[in-house]
C-alpha cells in the first residue's frame, strides 16, 4: 500500500516538474530567440526490497528482490531549431537563418564579464556607437566590442557579418556555433555558454539585418501538453485517493476485531 502511495506522489512530483517548464515555454512564446525547452521521463532506478525481522524468516532480514518506485525526471532539454523570422526594417534587428550563435558580453554581479551566446538578434545603438541587446551587453565582434561611428550615413551588416560603414568594410560579427549542443549550459532565457567538452566549428547560418529570429514555441502544442499533464496529475491524485480508502478501511476494519 505505502508503495503505491510512494508511486502515486512521484508521478504527482514529475507532473509538476513538467507543467513548470512548459509554463516558461508559453510564458516566453513571443521572446525573441527563445529556444523552448522539453522534458523527459524516466523510472527510478529499482530499489532493493529487504524483509526485517518478519517471524516466516526466522526473526532474520531476508532479501524479498527488486521492485521500481514510481517515476522521475530524466533530463530537461532545450530544443534549437529554428524560429521564423520577421522583418522589422530596424538596422540593428539581427537574425541568424541557419546554426550559429551571436556573442555577447555579460556582465555578473561581481562586475566580471563573460562571453555568451544568443539567438535574440534585438540590438540597438548607444549614444557613443557600441551596439548592445535588449539588456545592455555589448554585441561582439571580431575587434571586440562592435561600436559604429554615431555619424555614418548608412550602416550595412551583409549576410556574413560584414560591418559596412558608407561602402567600406570597417568590422565583422563574432559568430559562433558547435558541434554538439548539449556541452551548452542555458542561463536566463535565451543566453547560453559552452561547457567544458564543447567543440567549436564555424557559424554556417546567415545574417539577416532588419529581421528578428521569433520564439520556436508553439503555442497550440504547448496548450495540448498541458491538458494532458493535467489528467495525468488527476490520475495519480486519484490513486492516492483509492489506496488511502482501502488503508482506513483496513485499519478500521483491524480495530473492531
Amino acid at each position: 500500500m505505502l508503495r503505491s502511495l510512494y508511486t502515486g506522489w512521484t508521478g504527482m512530483y514529475t507532473e509538476q516538474k513538467r507543467l513548470d517548464v512548459i509554463s516558461n515555454n508559453m510564458a516566453n512564446a513571443t521572446t525573441v530567440g527563445y529556444k523552448k525547452e522539453g522534458v523527459t521521463n524516466q523510472s527510478f532506478d529499482e530499489s532493493l526490497t529487504i524483509k526485517i525481522r518478519d517471524k516466516s524468516a526466522n526473526w532474520q532480514q531476508e532479501k524479498i528482490g527488486h521492485m521500481p518506485l514510481g517515476v522521475k525526471i530524466g533530463e530537461v532539454y532545450t530544443d534549437y531549431s529554428q524560429g521564423s523570422i520577421r522583418q522589422t526594417d530596424t538596422t540593428y534587428d539581427l537574425a541568424l537563418d541557419g546554426p550559429g550563435f551571436f556573442v555577447v558580453n555579460v556582465m555578473d554581479r561581481t562586475g566580471a564579464t563573460h562571453e555568451s551566446l544568443t539567438r535574440a538578434g534585438s540590438f540597438h545603438i548607444t549614444r557613443d556607437g557600441y551596439i548592445v541587446d535588449v539588456d545592455g551587453n555589448h554585441l561582439q565582434s571580431q575587434a571586440g566590442d562592435l561600436q559604429v561611428s554615431v555619424d555614418a550615413g548608412e550602416v550595412v551588416i551583409d549576410e556574413f557579418g560584414n560591418v559596412i560603414e558608407d561602402g567600406e568594410i570597417v568590422d565583422q560579427l563574432l559568430l559562433k556555433d558547435y558541434e554538439d549542443y548539449d556541452y551548452l549550459k542555458k542561463f536566463g532565457d535565451t543566453y547560453y555558454r559552452e561547457v567544458n567538452g564543447a567543440t567549436e566549428k564555424e557559424a554556417a547560418g546567415l545574417v539577416r539585418q532588419g529581421y528578428t529570429e521569433q520564439s520556436n514555441v508553439n503555442v497550440v502544442n504547448e496548450m495540448v501538453s498541458l491538458i494532458n499533464i493535467t489528467r495525468a496529475y488527476e490520475a495519480n491524485q486519484k490513486v492516492i485517493k483509492s489506496v488511502d480508502n482501502v488503508m482506513e478501511l483496513a485499519v478500521s476494519s483491524v480495530g473492531k476485531v
